[in-house]
Formats: C-alpha cells, sequence, structure tokens
C-alpha cells in the first residue's frame, strides 16, 4: 500500500516535498505526474537499495531530487525551482522487478496522487 502526501499550491520558483509510505516490501519507486488529458509522465526513480542510483526525466532534472529512507518505508520528491509547467497530479508508484524505470506499466502500485499547483 503505497500513500503520498505533501502536494500544495505555491509559487513560481518556490519548493515543496512529496513523501510516499509504502508498506508491504522493499521496491523500486517512481514518482510520476499527470495532467487532465494528458498520459501519466515519468518523474523520477530510486532504486531499492538506500542510497543507490537515481533516474530523472530531462525536465526536472537539476530541480527535483528524489530520495528514500527504507527503516521509515518513506520515499521522498524534493521539488525546487518550481514552474508553472509542473502543475500537475504527483503520484508515486512501487516498480515490479526486472523492468525499465520510466514506463508506468513498469509500475505495480501506485498511491492515491497529491496535487501540485504552481502559480506564476
Amino acid at each position: 500500500q503505497l500513500q503520498a502526501f505533501g502536494g500544495g499550491l505555491v509559487q513560481a520558483g518556490g519548493s515543496l516535498r512529496l513523501s510516499c509510505t509504502v508498506s508491504g516490501g522493499t521496491f523500486g519507486m517512481g514518482w510520476f505526474r499527470q495532467v487532465p488529458g494528458k498520459e501519466r509522465e515519468f518523474v523520477a526513480h530510486i532504486v531499492r537499495n538506500n542510497g543507490g542510483n537515481t533516474y530523472y526525466a530531462d525536465s526536472v532534472k537539476g530541480r527535483f531530487t528524489i530520495s528514500r529512507d527504507n527503516a521509515k518505508n518513506t520515499v521522498h520528491l524534493q521539488l525546487n525551482s518550481l514552474e508553472p509547467e509542473d502543475t500537475a497530479v504527483y503520484y508515486c508508484a512501487a516498480k515490479r522487478l526486472g523492468t525499465l524505470y520510466y514506463p508506468a506499466g513498469a509500475y505495480a502500485y501506485w498511491g492515491q496522487g497529491t496535487e501540485i499547483t504552481v502559480s506564476s
């Protein structure tokens, strides 16, 4: 079971931190986002082990940071230098073993989503 929280309204240039609590195992974890009328978009991924590899969409590289604390069963997404184009519902997801990190179909379990609105 996954539960994401931490979204909200922020001005352009501001920051937010999303968190996702995970139960039922240790997974490679991803963050995706979706706006109405568009497909769910990959944002970031972190492998299963603490301090392991991370991957980012080009659009967020250098601005967003994914991290995890397996002792607390939590994954975070730090969002800095937010832009109006980052406005979306953000989802955390747990990846199936042996799959690529960027397709949404590689993820077996999804949180309920948390909305971020960035005003200009």
